[in-house]
């Protein structure tokens, strides 16, 4: 090498690497090697050009080819006749074509070179360290001619450093992709999403927030395997975030997703946005051979309107998204303030409950169900009780919000059915002949799928036979989830021998189509229906149906709520055997009740000695 070209030359390299180390971008270092090469060998005009893994190539730099030409090689299809650089990114080793006009590798694209003066190209493939063709450097030549030693020194120097560069731009896109992007569904992250909220909230540009849940992800994932589960994720990520100007998607994790959707202003916009996501995850999709019909619940929060700081309007539309999953699965709701109080009850709720439960407070009280024609208990309905530190027993109705989670919800029927299940063994053992103790169920019981080996295990334990338990059951455990399993899940409990009785009836627009589908043994008519019965009126009338109804189904009923003689005299002319109130008596402790029934017992024992039943 000449004197004093080995200096520059390494001059450059050090100068490329600098370039590198202070992270540049990789078209910048590209087009001032090109320069500097070109300074250095003034005959020649250098070209750097990038190959995507579908041997595609893209100018890199050219400083000083014009812009047309670059323009005509992007996305070229790399080949065994496309000039020099196609042909040496397809071979991955040199080529040297010294004259271009009667190349046969340059046939198609001479019409290109020669115009500018171009008559020779020599174009050498820049190769990662795995082996991959990644680029292509290139002398370009105004005279017909090969390069000599010089050239040839210069340019394994600047392959080098080419590769270098390229490889730490893949690092750099591979590690920014690791942190800003999902790796499942190539979703923006949390991460990205956190910061592109931020960004929005910092321009003060109108937009609005929706958050994205997949519905029932966890069935999926029991029931198909988790490779379905993740295809459903991907396909639902895909309906969501594909090609959709002005709305700009982001997996927030397993089955929630973002999506933020700029220039909307007004509440029906957001609404109107997420529809338009409720429509497209509508459509059936196909995992080998399953069909999944993907559902989403979805809910929204308005820049401005509902919180001007990220954090607030991230919580909002959380609160929201919570709310539609347990109002309107499979919907849209807008965050309302009131939606705020209520979540924060709720956690408050789910704390005191945890609580009670860590602390071994909840216990079962106990409410009589009566015959109306005698007063005579015939039955008992398990109510669940919280005692305070204080010893203040609070009813169901002041933490009833915990009943939303599924594992709370779960561990308190756990309990209750431990002790009811002790309680009639110890009745039993005092030859107190219970009959019947209704115990309330919940959606959550039903979702974690071993209600029936929890019943089971735990009257078994306490010899207790399963004829005496009534499951209690009312209409949210319908709508949260599918009718179908439950109905099959019920139905394996009644194998067993327990009876079912429909809680609150009547209170609900689909009590009876559940009917059809849902065989009981009881039906509970609703406290507002009693408490407004007067005859001629419509709560009379209501009644009167549901008896005629029962009778012919072959189900009993029980009034609940009653108080007055009255209410008594009105349901016995209309039917109704059954009740459960005040009147007879409020929900007490396990001793009380104990007490209570050994009482009835021995007077019934005095009379006839037949316990009193309401077969």
């Amino acid at each position: 090498m000449k004197p004093g070209v080995s200096d520059l030359l390494l001059h450059i390299q050090n100068e490329i690497l600098e370039a590198v180390a202070s992270g540049d971008t990789l078209h910048d270092i590209a087009g001032l090697l090109c320069r500097r090469i070109e300074n250095l060998v003034p005959a020649i005009v250098c070209s750097v050009l990038t190959v995507d893994p579908d041997q595609k190539l893209h100018p890199l730099a050219g400083p000083s080819l014009p812009d047309a030409y670059s323009e005509a090689l992007e996305g070229i299809q790399a080949g065994p006749n496309v000039g020099s650089c196609g042909t040496a990114a397809y071979r991955g080793e040199a080529v040297i074509v010294s004259d271009i006009e009667s190349d046969p590798l340059w046939a198609d694209f001479k019409a290109l070179a020669l115009p500018l003066g171009l008559r020779a190209c020599w174009s050498t493939p820049i190769k990662s360290r795995d082996g991959r063709v990644v680029g292509t450097f290139a002398f370009y030549y105004r005279t017909v001619r090969t390069p000599d030693e010089l050239e040839r020194r210069i340019v394994q120097t600047c392959v080098h450093l080419c590769a270098i560069a390229i490889e730490h731009e893949e690092v750099q896109a591979r590690d920014y992709r690791l942190a800003y992007f999902d790796a499942l569904t190539g979703l923006s992250n949390r991460t990205r999403f956190d910061e592109t909220l931020c960004g929005r909230v910092h321009d003060k540009a109108g937009f609005g927030l929706l958050l994205v849940d997949i519905d029932h992800l966890k069935s999926v994932n029991d029931t198909m395997g988790h490779l379905v589960g993740d295809f459903l994720i991907k396909s639902v990520a895909n309906m969501i975030g594909k090609d959709r100007p002005g709305e700009t998607a982001f997996r927030l994790g397993g089955d929630e997703f973002a999506v933020i959707i700029d220039g909307v202003t007004t509440a029906e916009d957001l609404a109107a946005s997420a529809q338009g996501i409720l429509h497209r995850t509508s459509g059936p999709v196909t995992a080998g051979v399953d069909t999944i019909f993907p559902s989403v619940t979805i809910g929204g929060a308005l820049f401005g309107a509902d919180g001007v700081e990220a954090n607030t309007l991230r919580q909002n539309a959380d609160f929201a998204l919570y709310h539609a999953k347990e109002t309107n699965r499979g919907g849209y709701v807008q965050f309302r303030t009131e939606l705020r109080t209520s979540i924060i009850d709720r956690i408050c709720a789910i704390r005191t409950v945890d609580a009670a439960l860590a602390e071994g407070r909840i216990t079962a009280h106990y409410q009589p169900i009566a015959q109306l024609a005698s007063s005579e208990i015939v039955g008992l309905e398990a109510l669940v009780r919280i005692t305070d530190l204080k010893g203040t027993v609070s009813p169901a109705g002041d933490f009833a919000a915990a009943f939303s989670d599924t594992k709370i919800a779960s561990r308190v029927t756990e309990i209750m059915l431990n002790q009811v299940a002790s309680d009639i063994r110890e009745w039993l053992d005092l030859g107190i002949p219970v009959e019947h103790v209704g115990i309330n169920v919940t959606t959550g019981d039903f979702q974690y799928g071993n209600l029936q080996a929890k019943i089971e295990a735990c009257f078994a334990k306490q010899n207790v036979p399963l004829k005496h338990i009534v499951l209690e059951v009312n209409e949210s455990v319908f709508m949260g989830g599918s009718d179908q399993f439950v109905a099959k899940a019920v139905k394996r409990l009644r194998d067993k021998g327990l009876l079912v009785a429909l809680d609150d009836f009547g209170t609900g627009y689909a009590s009876l189509t559940h009917l059809m589908s849902f065989p009981v043994d009881v039906i509970k008519i609703d406290r507002s229906f009693v408490g407004t019965l007067a005859i001629g009126k419509a709560s009379s009338v209501i009644v009167a149906a549901i008896m005629d109804m029962a009778n012919r189904l072959d189900m009993r009923v029980i009034a609940e709520g009653i108080e007055s003689l009255e209410q008594v005299r009105q349901l016995s002319e209309l039917g109704c055997q059954f009740g459960q109130g005040y009147l007879f008596g409020k929900p007490v402790s396990a001793a009380d009740i104990r007490e209570l029934l050994l009482e009835q017992h021995r007077r019934a024992h005095a009379r006839s000695g037949i316990y009193p039943s309401w077969y």
